[in-house]
């Protein structure tokens, strides 16, 4: 089998899974990606961002431990979808082939079996909500479901990605609220613009190996014009989160602490070395601030205001 790329694997040797984690059960730990917590984050800040905004003060903490847990789990149940889906490809890029799928370290029926058992608990925790939140929550997996196979044939995965990801906007106020309102429906909009933003960035670390193995993704699409779509991309993310806070009724400390959103964004797109895989990554995984200041941007907008 040739492999492309020469970039080293995205599974760490000797990092805490190895060193704490028994042998049989290192596989799942990998598959799910908890040796890599930066998605999970990613799928839980547009929950969180949600109760903060429907909270009539500040949010539930009972709310954000049931979206944490439901973002953990539901999270690897996608990842383990996408080995299933991508384990032909994987196998053939570097930095993906000792991925447990495609290394042989587990079986498809095995990763299957894993991702049931991880889609159940997802069940248990939305069975926690009211039942609007409950069969919104339930509409979501078309969405997740389909992503994985999208870069087979649009230079647009990202638009699906976000789409699944940011669902949560969506669900954590209808878990408050019990319905939907225009203020969520901007805050998923907004997290569908960052989405664009973060994992075009992420996708430029593996763009030679996608045209070696003719999957396509926005890093492909836009190419050396990346840059200024990221603008874009987050400019209209930051505008629609505006939109989103003021149609919820927050404060004017929601602003200020948005800027700062805005101005880490922004310093995104002015610096990101496309064509540096390691910065590439640390440009993505930088978003993480970004999730923080905007929930402190919604909890301090909601609570100033109450």
């Amino acid at each position: 089998m040739q492999m492309t790329g020469n970039q080293a694997s995205d599974i760490a040797v000797g990092d805490w899974v190895d060193r704490s984690v028994p042998a049989a059960a290192r596989p799942y730990f990998r598959l799910a990606r908890i040796d890599r917590p930066i998605g999970t984050w990613l799928l839980l800040f547009p929950c969180w961002w949600s109760l903060a905004m429907a909270a009539p003060g500040w949010p539930d903490l009972w709310l954000m431990a049931l979206f944490g847990v439901g973002a953990l789990v539901m999270r690897g149940a996608g990842c383990a979808l996408n080995d299933i889906a991508d384990r032909d490809f994987d196998g053939r890029v570097a930095r993906t082939a000792t991925r447990p799928i495609p290394s042989g370290a587990i079986s498809v029926l095995q990763a299957l079996l894993f991702m049931a058992g991880l889609m159940l608990a997802g069940l248990v925790v939305l069975l926690q909500f009211n039942p609007f939140a409950i069969w919104l929550g339930v509409a979501s997996l078309s969405v997740a479901a389909v992503y994985p196979f999208m870069k087979r044939i649009t230079y647009w995965p990202q638009v699906v990605l976000g789409l699944a990801f940011n669902w949560g906007a969506l669900l954590g106020w209808a878990a408050v609220r019990g319905d939907l309102d225009w203020a969520p429906v901007a805050l998923y909009a907004a997290g569908i613009f960052w989405t664009l933003g973060y994992d075009t960035i992420y996708a430029h670390q593996d763009k030679e190996d996608d045209l070696a193995i003719g999957v396509k993704s926005t890093a492909l699409r836009l190419g050396e014009a990346t840059p200024a779509w990221l603008a874009v991309f987050y400019a209209l993310a930051t505008a629609l989160m505006a939109l989103a806070g003021t149609l919820a009724g927050l404060d004017w400390p929601f602003y200020a602490v948005l800027a700062l959103a805005g101005l880490h964004m922004a310093w995104q797109a002015v610096r990101t070395d496309i064509h540096d895989p390691v910065d590439c990554l640390a440009k993505f995984k930088s978003n993480r601030a970004v999730g923080w200041l905007v929930l402190a941007a919604m909890v301090a907008g909601r609570v100033a205001g109450g």
